[in-house]
């Protein structure tokens, strides 16, 4: 989009202020650069009829049609929208077809509109009651659509032409603002009066209602209000120096526009009875011209695209290199009251005068070659006022227009004029009292001058604020420390406070020394880089910046409002301010705006938001307010949606909330497109509200989202893949737990194995301790001559190792057969010590219910021991006694003796003996341990020394055991 600055001329020989005119060409999306024609649809849209399609508007975007979206051909010389929405398209082969809701209606999706044109195009529309539509033909017949079909017309009335459609007004509403005749005689209608000269006068209020509601009709050069009383001349373009004839025309409120093949023509306050007319768009062909509904005007041109003259810019007046001015930068502005002479400075020396007939002459000032810029402009003395340039301050006469040298004073920044006239001058790195003084040669840069009053005055430099006296002449640091190191622009002493500008910390004020105010941007300064402050004398004080106006209340030290290009300003680089009663000029360094400063255009209304289209996945869908669709997978949906703003659409904001409940807030986006990763499938209500500059939020435009699941997604195919994982998890656990047990149980069992080899390993290390003692009793029998004693013992040892043989080989062995195997052992140990001692078994009852099994091997050391050194060393007959019980589901076994003594025996024991019954005892408690590994029980072994536990005088040795077994029934 191009932004140009046309000017125009009067009919007398001044210059006048121009128009800021925004152009729109086939870079920024247009179809075609020639555009025929241009309407307004139902909905606020633009179209615009080209010779390769049609184009939809918004203010920021285009959408294109061609015959590929539905067009009946691609060349659209008219366009008419009508009260229900539709946009009807006029191409050359005759085919009607038109657009509502998205779509493009032709023949081949629309029953309705199927017709044999006859190779007539259609010219005009109009629309009847009852939503009718008529058109005229290039064959000047009439064509009626009734919604249903399109025919030629059935009125039956005797010239049924485009008179008859005009002169019947209150049947037939026109949709185009004007109408193309040769000649104004109805053939029908021969009562009716022609006007070549209204008889009206063009201020009269009634006389401008008809022709608002009237048809128009043009012929050649010249304008007529068409009714079927009488057709009155209401224009005249030879009155107007205007030969070409006229192409288009558009009223808009008291203005006229005029559209011709060579220019565009703007007549403000034409029905006032203003005699001014403006030439806009010299050397354009003018096709057609719209006022929108908000007042913008729309001009389409024969190969140079659309222009646009948005409404605000006509409270606007635009000077620059165009219309009247040396260049587009200027650097100063200032007006002499007086003479009511406007003065503009700019740069090559050049001082611009504009008088208030708006005739601009031009003067240089300022002749050294360089950088030469008029900086300031300061009011003086009557008729006088004080240019500073880049080289020196002169004094300008506004009667006689002569320029005097002053002083040359190389880099001036500022210049200053005390309340009785004194001048001083800021100038690098001095500051100048005129025919007085000069302070130089500083170490600072001087930018601003300040007059408190005749001889004393604040100095504003780089490097913080100073103060100074006509009578010290010497720079002293001034304000607090927050001034010190303080870059300063400008200064202004206002009423006893003094306004400092910042090169980029904003506005401090000052009041004795200490600082009471500090203003910036988060204060709603329009920026803290500020250029230049100008105080009105009646309370405001506006601070030029590098991005717009601010507007300061003096009394309240607060910013009132901001004006920047986007209010209409030309740029928002400001370089100086100037305030004229009600009109205020802003010097911008892409020209000069002038406008009444309590009279700005804002656009409050809220802007019309519109969705576009809906994608998800890789499709997308039409606009609607419902959306409905099967879920995907990782699946995206978007809405794309937008508003119809032609000013400022850049500057559009947009909120959305996709909960439904606007007290969850909503979310700010600069995007027209609201994306939404791989949404889940449910109910969903999108909200999108809008706003443009300074308006307040749109009405909400409400999408329903239904994402429907997909078959796996609904509450019963997730239970039963639920219960499904469920049950595979609870599989694989049993068949790990399952795998873990079966691990374990063969780590058990191997453990078991390894167990009862080892307690097997150990009864067979008991097995030769025996067989050895058993053989030397017989040895000792053999010795003594008793053979047949010798031969019953070896039957009698020979079963008992045969029997220990059968033990050894398993790992539990009934209690029966172990008191089996003691018995014959307890038999052959009295044959070995001759009937020594006697024996006794007593077993509780208890025992006798079950079979009860038990590692062999346990009990027969012990009594080994009890016999061999409890009883043996006895000189007397001894006895001994083995009670079995049950206990806690063990095996209680007690081994009572009476011989000499644990400890007695212990003392007379030979070492070898005592290595003996160590192995033994040490053997037994380890297979104890063993079981207890493989089976869980815990067995004891305890030998108690009777006489020194507590027995009375009682001697003997009793060895207490339990044993973990294995009960049956």
């Amino acid at each position: 989009m191009l932004w140009g600055l046309v000017f125009f001329c009067t009919v007398t020989t001044t210059l006048a202020q121009g128009l800021m005119i925004r152009n729109y060409n086939v870079k920024d999306g247009l179809a075609n650069a020639t555009v025929y024609a241009a309407t307004q649809d139902k909905d606020g849209f633009i179209w615009f009829a080209t010779p390769t399609g049609v184009s939809k508007f918004d203010g920021k975007r285009f959408r294109n049609y061609a015959k590929k979206d539905g067009l009946t051909d691609n060349e659209v010389v008219k366009l008419a929208a009508d009260s229900k929405g539709r946009v009807w398209f006029f191409t050359l082969n005759g085919k009607p077809s038109f657009y509502k809701k998205s779509v493009i209606h032709n023949e081949e999706n629309d029953s309705s509109l199927i017709f044999n044109s006859r190779s007539h195009y259609m010219q005009y529309a109009f629309e009847g009651k009852g939503g009718y539509i008529w058109f005229l033909n290039s064959n000047n017949r009439i064509v009626q659509y009734n919604g249903k079909e399109i025919i030629y017309d059935k009125l039956g009335a005797s010239g049924s032409d485009l008179y008859f459609l005009m002169r019947n007004d209150s049947i037939f509403h026109p949709l185009q603002a004007s109408f193309h005749l040769e000649s104004l005689r109805d053939p029908s209608n021969s009562k009716q009066e022609i006007y070549n000269a209204s008889p009206y006068p063009l201020d009269d209020s009634a006389f401008h209602n008809r022709i608002n509601g009237s048809a128009i009709v043009i012929i050649r050069n010249t304008l007529y209000s068409y009714t079927a009383k009488d057709a009155v001349c209401f224009f005249n373009g030879a009155e107007w120096g205007i030969k070409d004839d006229i192409s288009h025309i558009c009223i808009d409120n008291d203005n006229l526009w005029i559209g011709t093949q060579r220019a565009l023509y703007y007549l403000k306050d034409y029905f006032k009875g203003e005699r001014q007319i403006t030439r806009l768009l010299d050397n354009h062909f003018i096709t057609s011209l719209l006022k929108d509904r908000d007042g913008n005007i729309w001009i389409t041109t024969f190969g140079d695209g659309v222009y646009n003259i948005p409404y605000k810019n006509f409270y606007f007046s635009y000077l620059d290199n165009t219309n009247g001015l040396y260049s587009h930068s200027i650097f100063s502005i200032s007006k002499d009251k007086k003479s009511d002479l406007l003065l503009i400075g700019q740069n090559a020396g050049v001082l611009n005068t504009m008088d208030a007939e708006n005739s601009i002459r031009q003067y240089t000032v300022d002749t050294t070659s360089g950088r030469n810029s008029v900086l300031s402009i300061t009011p003086y003395t009557n008729d006088n006022v004080l240019i500073g340039t880049d080289n020196g301050l002169y004094k300008f006469n506004t009667l006689s227009r002569k320029t005097t040298l002053l002083k040359a004073v190389r880099m001036l920044k500022d210049v200053d004029v005390s309340p009785s006239g004194k001048i001083r001058i800021a100038a690098k790195n001095q500051v100048v009292a005129l025919d007085d003084y000069a302070i130089s040669d500083l170490d600072m840069l001087v930018t601003s001058l300040a007059s408190i009053n005749d001889s004393a005055y604040y100095v504003g430099t780089n490097a913080g604020l100073f103060f100074c006296t006509d009578g010290r002449r010497q720079l002293l640091p001034a304000g607090a420390d927050t001034l010190r190191k303080v870059s300063i622009k400008d200064l202004k002493w206002i009423d006893g406070s003094l306004w400092i500008g910042t090169s980029d910390q904003g506005i401090y004020v000052m009041q004795n020394d200490n600082v009471i105010k500090h203003l910036s941007t988060a204060n709603n300064l329009a920026s803290d880089i500020c250029q230049q402050l100008y105080y009105d004398g009646v309370g405001r004080l506006y601070v030029a910046t590098n991005r717009g106006v601010s507007v300061i209340d003096v009394k309240t030290q607060t910013i009132t409002r901001n004006i920047t290009s986007s209010d209409g300003l030309m740029s928002d680089d400001i370089r100086g301010v100037y305030a004229d009663n009600d009109t205020l000029f802003i010097a911008t360094s892409n020209g000069l705006c002038s406008f009444n400063a309590d009279h700005i255009p804002v656009d409050t209304v809220p802007p019309v938001i519109y969705l576009n289209n809906i994608r998800y996945g890789d499709s997308t869908f039409l606009a609607s307010n419902s959306f409905v669709h099967l879920y995907q997978r990782k699946a995206s949906f978007e809405a794309e949606f937008g508003t119809i703003v032609f000013d400022l659409p850049e500057l559009v904001e947009y909120q959305y909330n996709f909960s439904g409940d606007t007290t969850s807030g909503w979310v700010t986006t600069m995007s027209n497109i609201i994306p939404f990763p791989d949404l889940q499938p449910g109910s969903y209500t999108l909200m999108i509200r809008a706003r443009k500059y300074k308006s307040d939020w749109s009405k909400p435009v409400s999408i329903d989202v239904n994402i429907l699941p997909r078959w796996y997604q609904q509450w019963w195919a997730r239970g039963i893949l639920l219960l499904a994982g469920l049950l595979v998890v609870l599989i694989g656990l049993r068949y790990i737990i399952r795998r873990i047990k079966q691990a374990e149980k063969r780590k058990t069992e191997y453990n078991r194995r390894i167990a009862e080899l080892e307690a097997k390993a150990l009864t067979n290390q008991m097995n030769p301790h025996f067989i050895f003692n058993s053989l030397n009793s017989v040895q000792h029998l053999i010795l003594e001559k008793e053979e047949k004693q010798a031969l019953n013992f070896l039957a009698d040892f020979a079963t008992l190792m045969r029997q220990m043989l059968n033990n050894s080989r398993k790992s539990y062995i009934s209690l029966e057969e172990e008191i089996a195997f003691l018995t014959r052992y307890l038999e052959l140990e009295k044959i070995r010590f001759a009937h020594s001692f006697t024996y006794h078994f007593i077993m509780e009852d208890a025992l006798k219910e079950y079979t009860i099994y038990i590692p062999p091997m346990i009990i027969q050391p012990i009594v080994e021991n009890a016999i061999k050194h409890g009883l043996a060393p006895k000189n007397i007959s001894g006895y001994l006694e083995i009670r079995l019980e049950m206990v806690d589901d063990l095996l209680y076994c007690s081994v009572d003796d009476d011989g000499i003594g644990w400890d007695k025996s212990n003392s007379i024991k030979s070492s070898r003996l005592i290595k003996h019954e160590s192995t033994a005892l040490s053997v037994i408690k380890e297979r104890l341990q063993i079981i207890k590994s493989f089976n869980g029980s815990v067995g004891k072994l305890e030998i108690i020394d009777k006489f020194k536990s507590g027995f009375g005088n009682k001697e003997g040795t009793l060895v207490e055991i339990l044993i973990p077994i294995v009960k049956m029934l």
